[in-house]
């Protein structure tokens, strides 16, 4: 059997600005930095032989507080752009509120909220999607099968498309799913990686 946590990072300046963010490398607001340390309180006791994180600092920087609040033994995360956010195209900076003045609250909600209608240069989830499963598939299936334990930090969509992947959830499901800031999520798999219990730590 095999654990696999993951969380998204803690609250960055542009989510407390109410921007969209996608692969802008932003910092996390004072108040991300102690959501990630109450991240790595739910985190003691646990081991990980593997630890993952996106490209993007927001989510390095919550791995790395979390690790260190959790007094975890030393480990070398991989950091891997397949994890990042998805990508906001043309959206990317503006304000959320002054966006949907812009273009309605209605063509918003699709570009926030259907699987697969992109905004302008941007990925929808179904994009987002097509980067993180081959990676985690590829790089990190083959740990869990091992019986390895891993930790992943990285974004609400990008964890969507993972947490779609092993609870065999629908596009429709998965995308009325939130998920919090730096709130760690366990699952306990099989060595055929079915999932045996999952639950928020």
């Amino acid at each position: 059997m095999a654990q696999l946590i993951i969380f998204r990072h803690g609250q960055s300046i542009w989510n407390l600005e109410n921007k969209f963010t996608g692969w802008i490398d932003v910092d996390l607001s004072e108040k991300g930095i102690e959501e990630a340390k109450q991240a790595g309180l739910k985190l003691v006791g646990y081991h990980f032989d593997y630890a993952y994180a996106s490209a993007l600092k927001r989510a390095q920087e919550t791995l790395s507080m979390a690790l260190d609040t959790a007094k975890h033994p030393a480990i070398t995360a991989t950091y891997n752009q397949a994890l990042n956010e998805r990508m906001y195209g043309d959206l990317q900076g503006l304000n959320k509120a002054e966006t949907a003045e812009k273009y309605g609250d209605a063509q918003v909600k699709i570009w926030r909220r259907s699987f697969d209608v992109p905004p302008p240069n941007g990925e929808s989830l179904k994009d987002t999607a097509a980067r993180v499963l081959p990676y985690f598939e590829q790089e990190i299936e083959p740990k869990l099968k091992a019986g390895k334990n891993v930790v992943i930090a990285a974004h609400g969509n990008s964890l969507r498309a993972l947490i779609m992947h092993l609870e065999k959830m629908s596009p429709e499901q998965i995308l009325e799913f939130e998920i919090g800031t730096a709130q760690p999520r366990l699952y306990e798999l099989d060595a055929n990686l079915k999932v045996l219990s999952v639950k928020n730590l």
